[in-house]
């Protein structure tokens, strides 16, 4: 009986040093945050080409998750092209991150809708954990110097001149 006393404690006081000195995957959800500089990913679109955050600088880069599955991200889908080429020839780009969907739906999908900002394939979905991405479309704008200046959660009608003087304030 003396001996699970011991034992206990010795495990009680390794899982409070594996808590305190362990990475853990809790921080993901309090890492990206508005006024904060925007964490950085490195990312390969649906053709192949790669792309960095930090590489944007100088830019405003408005942040999309949306995935095919997700009927409000196809609803929203519209507004995002008419503003992506509302912006052209602007310091602004708009990047599309797939959240929990896999790539190949893409295909069918870019059949079916017009797609033109590049979408980003993060197979493991860590940059969506680095936002805190808890459902999509949720959407960030980080202005010329990686800041985050806004976070909108749930879908939005883009080209509308509300949604356009949020991002313009930025430019």
């Amino acid at each position: 009986m003396r001996y699970r006393g011991i034992i206990l404690i010795v495990l009680l006081a390794l899982a409070l040093i594996a808590i305190v000195f362990l990475p853990s995957e809790r921080s993901y959800m309090t890492v990206a945050a508005v006024g904060k500089p925007a964490p950085d990913f490195e990312l390969r679109d649906s053709t192949g080409r790669l792309w960095r955050l930090s590489d944007l600088r100088g830019k405003v880069v408005f942040i999309n998750f949306w995935a095919t599955w997700c009927t409000t991200c196809k609803a929203e889908m519209p507004y995002k092209e008419r503003l992506y080429k509302k912006m052209q020839g602007r310091p602004f780009q708009m990047l599309g991150i797939l959240f929990r969907d896999n790539p190949h739906n893409l295909v069918q999908y870019f059949k079916e809708h017009k797609v033109s900002p590049p979408t980003l394939i993060s197979p493991d979905n860590k940059v969506a954990r680095l936002y805190g991405i808890t459902g999509v479309p949720e959407t960030f704008i980080v202005d010329k110097n990686g800041i985050i200046r806004e976070k909108i959660v749930g879908p939005r009608e883009w080209d509308s001149p509300e949604s356009i003087a949020l991002i313009e304030k930025w430019l």
